[in-house]
């Protein structure tokens, strides 16, 4: 068994398939499991303006910053991984994008909720690698919490919170879902 999660938009396909090729048994499985972006599901607003400050290519947002082509595959829900049909047969994908009319308006099957408050998800903001990448670039902005004037992820908050007033208190919490691929397949 061939097993991924959050990491086959990395791989080199050109040496990987043969390698598995040579590698994986008949009847073998593949197993690759990938999310993108979560969706605040009761807030489309917040999730259209976090949308824009995840990708939008302005060097003071984060969509620059992301390791290509990489997130775009992710951004895909790995569509761009095809098992060569003459190795690889019983190919399933099992995808879901997140709907902002509430929890569980999206479409195909749901893998990955939680509800969690305000101030935590902004910290999970911030292990996206886009930030990592943008901080880099703007090492003087520094996060409130961690005792500096603010950063794009305040910034972005913030804009948030004028859009609707339940992002202002960080202990509020929001509900969140994240559109993700699961792909399937055996070995011939």
């Amino acid at each position: 068994m061939v097993v991924a999660g959050q990491a086959a938009h990395w791989f080199d396909y050109a040496k990987l398939w043969p390698e598995m090729g040579r590698l994986v048994r008949t009847g073998g499985t593949l197993a690759y499991w990938g999310y993108k972006d979560h969706v605040f599901v009761d807030f489309p607003k917040a999730t259209e303006i976090m949308q824009d400050y995840a990708y939008n290519t302005n060097p003071e947002l984060l969509g620059s910053y992301w390791p290509q082509p990489g997130r775009s595959y992710v951004q895909d829900k790995l569509r761009i991984i095809q098992p060569p049909k003459e190795d690889w047969e019983d190919e399933q994908r099992i995808e879901y994008e997140p709907g902002t009319k509430g929890a569980h308006t999206g479409e195909g099957t749901l893998f990955m909720e939680t509800e969690v408050n305000v101030g935590a998800v902004k910290e999970y903001v911030r292990t996206w690698s886009s930030y990592h990448g943008w901080q880099e670039k703007h090492p003087d902005q520094i996060a409130r919490s961690k005792g500096g004037q603010g950063d794009i992820m305040d910034e972005m908050f913030d804009r948030i919170a004028k859009e609707d007033e339940w992002f202002r208190d960080e202990e509020n919490l929001v509900k969140i879902e994240w559109g993700s691929a699961l792909i399937m397949a055996r070995r011939k």
